[in-house]
């Protein structure tokens, strides 16, 4: 008989990753596809959408092969959360490119809403700062830019959703379109105290609530599958949902406020599981849900900081400059010299994310001399992807009102040995590096096994845990403030505010 498994779809910035994960948490297959970036103007960054479902197919095919068909008890989803897709309700065609979460097209008007004063509203009402970063301006500019779009909206003939909401009502074949409240959260649409759509900031951004999707828990069988999605079967319940971070803070089983974890990749972002009522943030972290378990259920909330560029620089190091082969080839240039040399590398490449929050930042490398060579740029790539980190970590040690317990970790840069020392180092506590670094997409198949019984609790989820490493800080106190001090002159020479 076929062993039962849950597929979990992670849809990502550059990849959709597909898994089929057993009860134990064992990964039975695991597929991948790629997504292609669009730059159709400097700091613009767009998917087409279609592309992104058929990732998931292929990928889907790909994990099933790989498993040799198990029998597959629900469906769990995690996605690039602030990414916007615009679509016709009744051809399923989007009527312009997706707008990734990284694209800053709509900065200026960011700039002009805080002219305005609404600043402190949108913070109040949706626990974000106003950043070209989240979906409302994204939605705004797709209404006002694409031809005919605004008129299309009012008469009901459009759909918006992030990509969650997109591969459900893909997958349901349009008879579900819905949002989980972990990624309404991430709109500026959604107002985080009375967790409905806020009827104020729908009219700041002329935002009409008939392409709303129904916000949804994130443990809730909201539909199911179709015939003729390749190797998906059909009528298996589309049962979890999830952002990606959201997804990875519940599949590293931080559950417990003072439970925190890191995830790098493409960006960075720390959440920290503050329990059930929302923390304001007085650093300049972003309140948002972690997870709803039940529709009845009173959601748990976070503190999250995003860290624009993390991965990506080495990405950069490779594509842009040639620094590099392959990312793995960081952790040997970096352990070959001592320090930096004195350089430091601020990939501030799409300006700077918490605790600035500043949009017209820019990248720099700053203490170059004539003795500083290669080893010593990707060293400095690689602690600038701490720093950030660490930046984040020091605002929310202000703000949290619990104490940050414990810090678990993953995502691709996880893998690196050298970043996730220095980087223990810097925060001077231990970091917990688990054997599966998937943990974005068991988190999306555990939401989905407690929805529809395949996982019986919590506990029963716990028990597939297993660390691979823990990371023990050695620096030196004086180390730790120098290179602090080194880093935060660093920021200080990229900024514009």
């Amino acid at each position: 008989m076929p062993e039962r498994a849950v597929l979990a779809i992670d849809q990502g910035t550059t990849g959709t990753t597909v898994m089929t994960i057993s009860h134990d948490g064992r990964i039975l297959g695991k597929g991948y596809a790629p997504v292609r970036q669009h730059y159709p103007q400097p700091g613009w960054v767009e998917h087409d959408a279609l592309q992104i479902w058929r990732s998931v197919l292929d990928a889907a095919d790909q994990a099933m092969a790989a498993a040799q068909g198990p029998q597959i008890s629900a469906i769990g989803i995690t996605n690039q959360r602030e990414t916007t897709v615009l679509w016709d309700r009744h051809t399923g065609e989007p009527i312009a490119p997706a707008i990734v979460w990284q694209c800053r097209r709509t900065a200026e008007r960011c700039d002009e809403l805080r002219a305005d004063g609404l600043a402190s509203l949108f913070q109040e009402r949706t626990g974000l700062v106003l950043d070209a970063y989240f979906s409302g301006t994204k939605v705004e500019w797709l209404l006002d830019n694409v031809p005919d779009a605004r008129r299309r909206a009012m008469s009901g003939d459009l759909l918006f959703g992030t990509i969650d909401s997109w591969l459900v009502w893909k997958l349901t074949g349009g008879a579900s379109h819905v949002i989980d409240i972990s990624n309404a959260s991430r709109t500026l649409l959604f107002d985080l105290h009375y967790r409905r759509w806020s009827a104020e900031l729908l009219h700041a951004l002329r935002v009409p609530p008939q392409i709303l999707p129904r916000v949804v828990a994130s443990s809730e069988v909201t539909g199911a599958t179709v015939a003729g999605l390749h190797a998906i079967p059909a009528g298996v319940p589309v049962a979890g949902t999830a952002g990606d971070q959201q997804a990875a803070l519940f599949g590293q089983g931080c559950y417990e406020p003072g439970r925190a974890k890191t995830t790098y990749g493409t960006g960075c972002f720390l959440l920290l599981n503050t329990g059930t009522s929302p923390v304001a943030s007085r650093h300049q972290l972003l309140t948002t849900v972690a997870w709803q378990l039940r529709p009845d259920a009173a959601p748990a909330y976070a503190l999250e900081g995003s860290v624009f560029i993390g991965g990506a620089v080495i990405q950069w190091l490779r594509d842009e400059l040639g620094l590099i082969a392959t990312a793995a080839e960081t952790e040997q240039l970096a352990t070959s010299v001592p320090d930096t040399a004195g350089v430091y590398l601020v990939p501030a490449f799409t300006g700077l994310g918490a605790p600035y929050w500043d949009q017209g930042a820019r990248g720099a490398i700053t203490g170059l001399t004539r003795g500083a060579g290669r080893a010593h740029i990707v060293r400095a790539a690689l602690e600038g992807i701490a720093h950030q980190v660490a930046d984040v970590v020091d605002a929310m040690d202000a703000d949290a009102g619990v104490p940050l317990l414990t810090m678990r970790v993953d995502g691709g840069a996880a893998a690196n040995n050298f970043l996730m020392q220095f980087q223990a180092d810097l925060l001077d506590r231990p970091l917990g590096r688990p054997a599966n670094l998937e943990t974005t997409g068991f988190g999306a198949a555990a939401l989905a096994g407690l929805a529809t019984g395949f996982w019986r609790s919590l506990d029963d989820i716990s028990a597939t845990f297993r660390v691979d490493r823990t990371f023990e800080p050695h620096m030196t106190r004086s180390d730790r403030e120098r290179q602090r001090t080194g880093w935060k002159d660093a920021v200080r020479r990229t900024r514009t505010v």
